[in-house]
């Protein structure tokens, strides 16, 4: 299952859009090729499972409506044979960033039972030892 679907994308940006970026054959057959937006779905949920696997678990059990929009702004970018228009550009360059967020910790998922991995080596280290200096041995010196 990927992030986002066809028809959000038609939900979306229409039908009429994904048919002009899909039905590419030499002969236009008035239909959206959906083995085209698939295999464009299937390689932006690539993309943003990158950025996720350092701080979720995956598959993610539940696709929360912000992955769902990032996915969706990441595939009509990605459709578009030639330079797309600025809007699907920023808003693509927009969703490239709130995954950089995502990936640093700034901005968090609203998953349950999806629990950051593991990391090794980063937690608060203290010392076991006595402290040298304390009130009982410098009384008279302050």
């Amino acid at each position: 299952m990927t992030y986002a679907t066809l028809d959000h994308l038609k939900d979306r940006y229409t039908a009429r859009l994904l048919l002009d970026l899909t039905d590419r054959g030499d002969a236009p057959t008035g239909e959206i090729d959906a083995a085209v937006v698939e295999r464009q779905l299937v390689n932006t949920d690539a993309v943003i499972d990158a950025y996720l696997a350092g701080k979720y678990r995956l598959p993610l059990a539940e696709v929360p409506p912000l992955i769902r929009d990032l996915a969706e702004q990441i595939a009509i970018y990605k459709l578009h044979p030639f330079e797309p228009d600025a809007k699907i550009k920023a808003d693509h360059d927009a969703a490239l960033k709130q995954l950089r967020d995502i990936a640093t910790g700034t901005v968090r998922l609203p998953i349950e039972g999806v629990e950051p991995a593991d990391r090794t080596g980063s937690g608060v280290q203290t010392t076991d030892r006595a402290r040298p200096f304390s009130n009982e041995n410098l009384r008279g010196f302050i």
